[in-house]
């Protein structure tokens, strides 16, 4: 190897633009703020040196992030244009589409039973996991239990789960289902279902916790009530965790049942129907606990970190209202065993007591953000308000950040994927960064891309082009050697 490209890749070697910041595409779907954020919409995907990468284009706004799929193409949950419920994080409808903006298949969640909203969970096995709110009138909240319904539209529309099978180009199976109004429990009126006593049962919901809705909704009225915001999936556990922004508290359910198993107290891998496993985040949810033991207020985004990645197995989530005007994150060591039962002992909370890990500091969001561990333990957050997307290490140190431009823009979440996450599926004949064939991504490589940049005698092929820009060229050749090294 020559002098020059020794000094071009020692540069690139010591360089913190390099170093740092995981290298990878993010990924998302920025909206107005307004009415507008409704209809029309983009997704891009942009590199570290944010480069725009590449754009999808929608007919209808975002009401999460869009999900990269292997092969190239996206999942995207958006706003229909007439929900039958509204609320801050309305949705409604889900549209595959692929790498040329073809729409692949499309289902609207929007009637009167269901309303889908914030975000969905696309599957290993094809399938995807909504939220949905589900319909019902006062006189049924009533009789399970409910005392108030204080919304003008006398009805309580608790949360549902579905699983959708995409089925053709525009229809969809349920095949598995969830409803926390099969959970519930109330402390009021010995005559009606469900009488119990609240602190006995973390395992359920209590039906009057908190307000039912309201009539300062998008769209006026609504009957939102436990808010849910986020959903994930686990897996090698076969379960989900989602977060309520109403009663700040992240669940855990087993996704291992029948829906006749979900629907009761009994069977699945945890032996315990569609009962919560695990709540975490407001113990006085449950009668177990006070302000004083309460960690969570109005979190967004939760999901499991890999197991393969820094803080595997454990929960991370977006604590949007952490300390005044500050959010934080979380990352939360569940109390589960080898069994894979989570630990509660008698009249206590589940723990931890605290985080294992925070972040905060100079943020804030009020609304929807998230976060994502990534493989070599920086983390990236999206504070949705402010459309701004930034990337810290395990010390908190900025290594990465970005705000798209524009006024009174909002991104829900972000998440970066790996460099090779969809290579051979955009390029199918070739691995990016294997420049000379050899089904290995080495010191050659790097080599041969410097000659590339330098123009010395080889051809451009898409292998070398590791941003997928159309050139070859330094920021190639950094990130062919971030692959190399393993930063």
């Amino acid at each position: 190897m020559n002098l020059l490209k020794q000094i071009i890749i020692f540069i690139i070697l010591v360089s913190g633009l390099f170093s740092q910041a995981f290298n990878g595409y993010t990924i998302f779907s920025p909206t107005s703020g307004g009415p507008g954020g409704i209809t029309n919409g983009t997704s891009y995907l942009i590199n570290n040196s944010l480069n725009v990468i590449h754009t999808w284009q929608h007919s209808r706004g975002a009401a999460s992030m869009p999900y990269l799929q292997p092969d190239s193409s996206i999942i995207y949950p958006y706003r229909v244009q007439n929900p039958s419920m509204s609320n801050g994080g309305v949705g409604g409808g889900i549209a595959h589409i692929d790498w040329n903006n073809n729409i692949l298949w499309q289902f609207e969640i929007a009637n009167d039973t269901y309303q889908h909203h914030h975000d969905i969970q696309p599957l290993p096995n094809g399938n995807i996991l909504v939220i949905a709110w589900e319909r019902k009138t006062g006189e049924e909240a009533f009789a399970l239990g409910r005392q108030v319904i204080n919304n003008p539209l006398n009805e309580m529309w608790p949360e549902a789960i579905l699983e959708i099978e995409p089925v053709g180009t525009d229809t969809a199976n349920i095949v598995w289902e969830w409803h926390l109004w099969d959970h519930l429990i109330q402390d009021i009126d010995s005559t009606l279902p469900n009488y119990g006593v609240i602190s006995d049962h973390p395992e359920l919901m209590n039906i009057n916790y908190g307000n039912v809705g309201g009539s300062n909704g998008p769209g006026g009225s609504h009957a939102d009530w436990m808010h849910f915001n986020a959903i994930d999936y686990n897996e090698e556990l076969d379960q989900i965790v989602l977060s309520s922004r109403a009663t700040s508290e992240i669940y855990i359910i087993d996704h291992s049942t029948t829906t006749a198993e979900a629907a009761s107290h009994a069977g699945g891998n945890s032996g315990k129907g569609g009962d919560y496993l695990y709540r975490w985040g407001n113990p006085q949810v449950y009668n177990r606990g006070t302000n004083a033991n309460q960690q969570l207020n109005s979190q967004h985004g939760i999901n499991w970190i890999p197991a393969n990645y820094p803080g595997g197995g454990h929960l991370i989530c977006f604590n949007n209202n952490y300390q005044e005007n500050s959010s934080a994150i979380f990352e939360i060591a569940t109390p589960i065993d080898s069994s894979d039962n989570y630990n509660i002992g008698e009249n206590e909370g589940f723990g931890p007591e605290s985080p294992i890990w925070i972040h905060s500091g100079g943020f804030h969001s009020n609304v929807q953000s998230g976060a994502f561990r990534q493989p070599n333990g920086n983390t990236l957050i999206t504070e949705a308000d402010d459309a701004h997307m930034f990337e810290v290490n395990s010390n908190g140190n900025v290594v990465w950040n970005y705000t798209f431009p524009g006024n009174n823009i909002m991104i829900a979440r972000a998440q970066k994927y790996e460099l090779t996450f969809f290579g051979d599926s955009t390029f199918p004949e070739f691995t990016l960064g294997d420049i000379n064939f050899d089904g290995e991504i080495d010191i050659q490589d790097v080599n041969i891309a410097v000659d590339m940049m330098l123009n010395q005698g080889y051809n451009p092929t898409p292998p070398a082009d590791i941003n997928v820009d159309g050139i070859v060229n330094m920021e190639d050749v950094g990130l062919l050697v971030q692959m190399v090294f393993s930063f």
